[in-house]
């Protein structure tokens, strides 16, 4: 991110508007950089220079982020408020929460952000949308709801928190409450009409679910939990109808001969309405590894496709030790 970029004063946060220490919370937000082999599963999606923000929880030099910016990293840049650098490992990637977690390999000297409670975050609510870089690459921002996403890589949320305005750098990037406290950590870039006007804002990824996992992630780089049926396809919605609009190469669906254009119509002979309930449709299959049957129209032709799901994380490159 260019040190010349900034936002204009009046959108930026100004201490006499918070009662907590604006600059300290601020400094917890660091700028990330990875580099990504280009062999990785994810380059040609997700690029081989990754580049956002991540937020130190405490003083053990562990950092919070969203996890796309690191899967399959093999090397990551932090860079703090006053300069200093250091080298950082990834720890985890939690693939349905879509957090990551950052060891810094040197010290960093910045104060970790206490965790909030997104549960308690309300529609309505001023809050701060933080980047690396201080009070410039801060936002002021509200809370404009809280409900269900569905991402079209296989991803749901069952509650997403969703700001306006838009920070145009959210990746990894920090929500902070009224009280000072880590609320999300911002995921994407989002365009819907609210309230009949077109709205541009960020998707933020609830706090309230790195809890009940973050001693996993820690312990054994992933929550402990069955991982979830993964099929490789990216689906779109078009005319109240679910295509499918990509294919992970070498991914289950294309294996089983799924087509880009495809329309889904059924999973395991249910038909389905809706981006999110086709994921859960899948997931309520079993796990990692089941076959999942999917019923797709075809230039006029209704096939029915049985796809042997798999384990998403089993193709992506695990972390190395050095």
């Amino acid at each position: 991110m260019s040190p010349q970029w900034s936002f204009p004063a009046e959108l930026q946060p100004q201490q006499d508007e918070w009662e907590f220490g604006l600059d300290a919370a601020l400094d917890a937000v660091v700028a990330l950089r990875a580099e990504i082999p280009e062999g990785a599963f994810t380059a040609s999606i997700l690029g081989t220079e990754r580049s956002g923000h991540a937020v130190a929880l405490g003083g053990d030099g562990v950092l919070l982020t969203i996890g796309y910016l690191i899967t399959e990293a093999s090397v990551i840049w932090l860079t703090t408020n006053n300069g200093t650098v250091a080298a950082g490992h990834p720890l985890a990637f939690d693939q349905a929460t879509g957090f990551g977690l950052v060891q810094a390999l040197g010290r960093l000297d910045v104060r970790g952000l206490e965790r909030g409670s997104s549960e308690a975050c309300r529609a309505g609510d001023s809050v701060i949308i933080a980047g690396h870089g201080g009070r410039q690459h801060a936002l002021k921002a509200t809370v404009f709801a809280k409900r269900e996403f569905a991402g079209y890589w296989e991803y749901v949320l069952d509650e997403a928190i969703f700001t306006a305005p838009a920070h145009p750098h959210w990746g990894g990037s920090a929500l902070i409450g009224a009280d000072g406290r880590l609320l999300g950590i911002g995921s994407l870039l989002i365009e819907e009409k609210h309230e009949g006007e077109t709205l541009q804002g960020n998707m933020v990824v609830p706090i309230d679910l790195l809890a009940p996992i973050y001693d996993d992630l820690l312990k054994r780089g992933c929550a402990d939990r069955p991982s979830r049926p993964w099929l490789g396809v990216y689906v779109t919605e078009v005319d109240q109808h679910l295509a499918i609009a990509g294919l992970a190469g070498g991914g289950p669906a294309e294996k089983a001969g799924v087509h880009v254009g495809d329309l889904l119509l059924a999973v395991a002979g249910e038909p389905v309405q809706g981006l999110a309930n086709l994921f859960r449709q899948i997931w309520r299959l079993g796990t990692a590894g089941v076959e999942v049957p999917l019923t797709v129209a075809r230039r006029g032709e209704s096939l029915t496709l049985r796809v042997k799901s798999a384990d998403r994380s089993d193709f992506l490159r695990k972390p190395q030790v050095h």
